[in-house]
């Protein structure tokens, strides 16, 4: 048996165990600075590799163990003409290879991480020891995980290491690197900022979609948590993220059951509606479609504009704020009397967490931080046959200008209330149309095939509250119906982006009726 080890652990978790465990089963340590450094420390033989390899490590230790006496004796096969190679240059076999790799995860993960610290988080040598042991499994046993040394060392004692045992733990070190470079060229790809950042390609952006969209996709993500069930209970599901210590939606849960793949859902939509408002902002979304948004002068004053555009369709909800949740806001749930499966905002002070312990433990609570948003992150979904990829859509694009194109222009109350509308309208589901008042919702019509039913949809939960209010739809009107619709029921302003055929019949409609109509020139489409 070649009793020769290597040893070179970012990760120090057992190595000392190993290391008693293996010497006395009469092998040799062979390790790199810290990794011997631990050993010796624990009273164990170790021999350094610049002592085998003849070379010191070198630039600040990015180059200790890339050597052909460390390789040669890794990688050598059973064969006699491998055997006369490594004897023609004294170099021995390596029977076990014990490796685990610079945190580039975890240090990615820190807050204002630069990418020049990032940078030097990208294991070189630790990579290539476990690809090379990994490789050479039929000889080789490699170790990339602490948790496997016991089960190493009890196949030692009984005997030795099984084919079968060897196979798997080089599987499970193919796994580990593959993952590891995921990671690495999803950071880099995504443009870390200065030298090597997407910004700085030579192909612009809106040259060629791989300036922003990979030719090679690849995800790294592990499993976070278990759920229930998926959308219905026969469906299985489970939530997976980048950071393995990462909470739902990289926040924490503060209380109440474990979210369910619906909740993930909902809280997502609701968030990412209210994180749009610059101000003070509250969403309530229902099976993924917002029923009121509004803001104010803070989140508590705004609970219950949201509310009161859908009271109806709110109930069993999910409640987003952009700003932490405090003793008012919760005044302001408790005075609405309203059952809400959740609520999603960057903190909970003492006295909110405290209300909602006593008074809607059921209630879950998701706690978000004031860290970094994912902005610029692409958005994947499935199909039959693969994914397809978009960039997340943000707003408005830069390009984008507003152009009254009836001939009564807004007032100044109207041209508000059609900002916030329009910000409202792109978190509805397409065909998507909100009516709108003074930085609240009063009517929502979403995901209906047809513009002008939604029209109608939005009218009809408005009632009285449509009469002065003003209207955003997500898409152009192809026909003048929708306008029309609008009017009857009491709308005074729309926004829209245009670009139809019938754009003249439209504006035309408009004037008739004595409606301001603006057009974005962008559209935000929602599946």
């Amino acid at each position: 048996m070649n009793k020769r080890a290597i040893l070179s652990v970012h990760d120090k978790s057992g190595l000392v165990e190993l290391g008693r465990g293996l010497v006395e089963l009469g092998w040799e340590l062979v390790a790199s600075g810290g990794t011997a450094a631990a050993l010796r420390g624990a009273g164990l033989p170790v021999c350094d590799v610049a002592e085998i390899t003849g070379a010191p490590e070198m630039l600040g230790g990015r180059v200790k163990t890339l050597h052909p006496a460390v390789h040669g004796g890794i990688l050598a096969r059973d064969l006699p003409e491998d055997a006369a190679d490594l004897a023609a240059h004294g170099i021995a076999p390596v029977g076990l290879v014990a490796c685990n790799l610079y945190p580039f995860s975890e240090t990615i993960a820190r807050p204002g991480v630069t990418l020049a610290e990032a940078v030097e988080q990208i294991d070189i040598g630790g990579v290539a020891l476990l690809r090379a042991a990994a490789k050479n499994f039929a000889r080789v046993t490699v170790l990339c995980d602490p948790a496997d040394y016991g089960a190493a060392l009890e196949a030692l004692r009984a005997g030795g290491i099984e084919d079968s045992l060897r196979y798997a733990l080089a599987v499970k070190a193919f796994a580990h690197t593959s993952d590891y470079d995921t990671a690495i060229a999803a950071f880099l790809s995504r443009g870390a900022g200065g030298q090597g950042s997407r910004g700085a390609h030579p192909i612009s952006e809106s040259a060629s979609s791989d300036a922003v969209l990979p030719r090679q996709l690849a995800l790294n993500l592990v499993k976070v948590q278990r759920l229930r069930y998926g959308e219905n209970p026969h469906q299985a599901a489970a939530l997976y993220a980048t950071d393995a210590a990462a909470g739902p939606l990289g926040g924490r849960l503060l209380q109440g059951k474990e979210l369910s793949y619906n909740n993930l859902l909902d809280l997502d939509a609701a968030w990412r509606a209210a994180a749009a408002f610059e101000r003070p902002a509250v969403v309530i979304v229902k099976h993924l479609s917002p029923c009121g948004l509004a803001v104010g002068d803070s989140v508590a004053a705004a609970f219950p504009a949201a509310l009161a555009s859908d009271p109806v369709s709110a109930f069993g909800g999910v409640i987003a704020a952009n700003r932490p949740v405090d003793g008012a806001f919760v005044a302001a749930l408790a005075a609405a009397d309203l059952f809400v499966e959740a609520v999603i905002a960057p903190a909970f002070d003492d006295e909110a967490a405290a209300w909602f312990a006593a008074h809607k433990k059921s209630c879950r609570l998701v706690a978000l931080g004031e860290g970094e948003n994912d902005a610029g992150l692409i958005e994947l979904r499935s199909i039959r046959g693969g994914v397809i990829a978009q960039t997340r859509d943000e707003g408005d694009p830069p390009a984008a200008e507003w152009r009254i194109v009836s001939r009564r222009a807004p007032t100044e109350q109207e041209s508000a209330a059609l900002r916030f509308a329009w910000v409202a309208c792109q978190h509805v589901k397409s065909n998507a149309i909100v009516l709108a008042g003074a930085g609240a919702t009063v009517g929502i019509g979403g995901g209906l095939p047809s513009r002008v039913d939604a029209v109608k949809l939005a009218a009809a939960k408005a009632g009285e509250r449509a009469r002065a209010a003003v209207m955003a739809s997500d898409a152009f009107f192809p026909f003048p119906d929708g306008v029309e619709a609008a009017a009857e029921a009491g709308v005074t302003a729309v926004v829209e982006p245009g670009g139809s055929v019938r754009d003249d019949e439209v504006i035309a409609a408009a004037d008739r009726l004595g409606l301001a109509l603006v057009f974005t020139a962008a559209r935000h489409f929602r599946h």
